[in-house]
């Protein structure tokens, strides 16, 4: 066992639940986190805690413990702060060609590094398993930070003054969210996808659980996005932009399109289907939060009031990529899809059940 990794909570953090507070320092999944302080490996002011979602306060010490959980635990190792931890990497293959691949993303695993320079990332095993994608990409001169990322990195790679920072990625999801994917294996096949992708001819549809019952069965959100001064997505609904009194509040930022279909209501909850017409940072989240409708187990875009202390508890957002179209090579459409994750199904049948 490694001696523990400290941390003292600072003011910004104080009010934070332990299990978000140790996913965001440690670069780990809520999931994790909570294998890790049901084995034992975390204490609270030298205190075991009494419940994964203890509130932080001011000057408090965390310790953590890396190393193996037991056997329901984890079963990959991760560098983390220059310790090990043992951490599930279950990807699946749904599609294989020489051009590109497609794959199912588990939630807490993050597509590429970012400048904090992660490792196993999505990246990291598609590399490994075809290394042919460290030349597939946009070619890019890094800056200061990702050129020591890139020195260090598995995912990064070296050409002259420049460097392959994504290789194979022509789009993202979120760290906390699942589902498909599609990865170039080959450069043709890249800039196929990325001209797809900007001529917004994918597509691509999500299953999401939010909160509260929408009055509309179908709906189109186009309310424009930007980043916030604290580095979050802001968005809210568009107003009329020729009246006086509404010049403060404009939201700045670029078109962002949703669409979504009512699935089915159940308890305090809406299960949609959504297709994004454009593709920002944490777009659906960003949109459903502004529309008043946040995501079930989003931690970052929620609203307090809707949260009740007696609901089912998710340790990752209900967000997943169902459905993904485009064309190949030979100009032929090809569709892909993919079953909702078994903890979300299992909170989808708990729900049904109260």
């Amino acid at each position: 066992m490694n001696s523990p990794t400290k941390f003292i909570v600072d003011p910004s953090d104080q009010g934070k639940r332990l299990d978000v507070f140790l996913s965001e320092k440690m670069k780990i999944s809520r999931s994790q986190v909570l294998k890790m302080i049901k084995g034992g490996l975390v204490s609270l002011d030298n205190k075991a805690p009494k419940k994964a979602g203890d509130m932080l306060r001011e000057g408090s010490l965390i310790e953590a413990k890396i190393g193996r959980v037991g056997e329901n635990g984890l079963d990959k190792k991760e560098k983390i702060n220059g310790d090990t931890i043992e951490i599930n990497r279950k990807i699946k293959i749904v599609a294989e060609t020489p051009d590109y691949v497609v794959v199912e993303k588990p939630a807490g695993m993050l597509v590429h590094p970012t400048e904090a320079g992660e490792a196993n990332t999505l990246v990291d095993f598609l590399i490994e398993k075809y290394p042919e994608i460290k030349k597939v990409g946009d070619f890019e001169k890094p800056s200061a930070v990702f050129t020591k990322v890139a020195t260090k990195h598995s995912s990064a790679f070296r050409r002259g003054k420049g460097v392959y920072l994504r290789p194979g990625i022509v789009h993202r999801l979120d760290k906390e969210a699942s589902g498909l994917l599609v990865i170039a294996r080959t450069q043709k096949m890249f800039d196929n996808l990325k001209k797809q992708f900007q001529d917004r001819e994918i597509e691509k549809e999500y299953s999401v659980l939010v909160y509260g019952h929408i009055a509309k069965d179908h709906d189109l959100i186009n309310f424009d996005i930007d980043r916030g001064a604290e580095g979050k997505m802001v968005s809210r609904p568009k107003i009329d932009l020729l009246k006086l009194k509404n010049v403060k509040k404009i939201q700045p930022g670029k078109e962002s399109i949703t669409e979504f279909w009512l699935e089915k209501e159940l308890s305090r909850f809406s299960l949609l289907r959504v297709k994004i017409h454009t593709g920002r940072t944490h777009q659906i989240r960003v949109h459903m939060f502004a529309y008043g409708h946040p995501v079930v187990g989003d931690m970052l875009y929620f609203n307090k009031k809707l949260v009740k202390k007696t609901e089912q508890k998710l340790d990752r957002i209900f967000l997943h990529a169902q459905k993904l179209c485009f064309e190949d090579l030979a100009g032929e459409k090809v569709c892909f899809e993919s079953k909702l994750p078994k903890e979300l199904k299992k909170y989808l049948d708990n729900l049904k059940t109260h």
